[in-house]
């Protein structure tokens, strides 16, 4: 298992001469990760966070992650939405293909009202009859102008 360290965090942040406290841009992505850890504590100014092509089972350790603007988890192991309540300035939230069955873990997102974009494509989830409709009368902050943008976002 690859752990998310603070040597790690710092070999990524080479663009921000290694300081990591002020580092706004992390890509993590094909690290065979599977536990999110040590962002919240020490990264607490990341705008952008790509931890897409790992195994990650569960979103955890973000909530202090008060910046964030754009999430990718796309290509994990993920079978619930939460704990992203305290991300408040997320915008973009990406979780194609993974293992979200629970659509209504979408209510978990009703809170952040800065959200616009949601990809869900890919997931047990979006083969629900239903669900896009779900999705947008949950969610009525997500950007919706024509519905192939819809199908694009959130099937």
């Amino acid at each position: 298992m690859v752990r998310i360290t603070e040597g790690l965090i710092r070999k990524r942040a080479e663009h921000n001469e290694g300081e990591i406290f002020s580092l706004e841009e992390l890509t993590l992505h094909q690290q065979d990760i599977e536990r999110i850890e040590f962002l919240d504590k020490h990264c607490r100014k990341l705008k952008i966070l790509y931890l897409q092509s790992n195994l990650i089972s569960r979103i955890e350790n973000l909530n202090r992650l008060k910046e964030l603007e754009y999430l990718n988890l796309a290509l994990n192991n993920i079978e619930v939405i939460e704990n992203l309540e305290g991300c408040e300035s997320l915008t973009k939230l990406d979780l194609t293909v993974n293992f979200i069955g629970d659509l209504t873990s979408v209510e978990n997102l009703q809170n952040l009202e800065n959200l616009r974009d949601l990809y869900l494509i890919g997931n047990p989830c979006a083969d629900y009859e239903g669900y896009r409709e779900f999705v947008i009368a949950t969610l009525p902050q997500l950007k919706v102008e024509l519905h192939f943008k819809l199908q694009c976002i959130v099937s």
